[in-house]
């Protein structure tokens, strides 16, 4: 199964990990993270696979996120309203996300992209 690459094309970090992926031959399924951002199930199981905080999911140098004050609410919302924030609103999400539909990466590191990916 191809990988899901959930990305932004506008995104400098998301054109990073796109070239990562495209020097290293890894087959993907690139999907527009705003234009079809994943469901609430999708994002559910993203942070149950990838052992990572709810906060980590979100965007947090984006525009949508300062504006909607979400600092501090990450800190006292549940995790099922936080869910519903980022599956509303695909530039709330810290991307990209890279899924096999077992393992998860949020954000492109490199070391974290071979020794997951390679």
């Amino acid at each position: 199964m191809a990988l899901k690459f959930y990305w932004y094309p506008k995104c400098g970090t998301c054109r990073k990990a796109k070239k990562w992926l495209d020097d290293h031959q890894v087959d993907y399924e690139a999907i527009h993270i705003v234009e079809n951002p994943p469901t609430l199930t999708e994002l559910e199981q993203f942070y149950k696979s990838s052992g990572l905080e709810i906060k980590k999911f979100f965007n947090t140098s984006g525009k949508k996120y300062r504006e909607l004050g979400l600092k501090d609410k990450v800190k006292t919302a549940s995790e099922e309203e936080l869910l519903e924030l980022l599956a509303g609103d695909g530039m709330l999400i810290k991307r990209p996300i890279l899924t096999d539909g077992e393992r998860v990466t949020v954000g492109f590191n490199e070391e974290e992209f071979t020794k997951t990916w390679l």
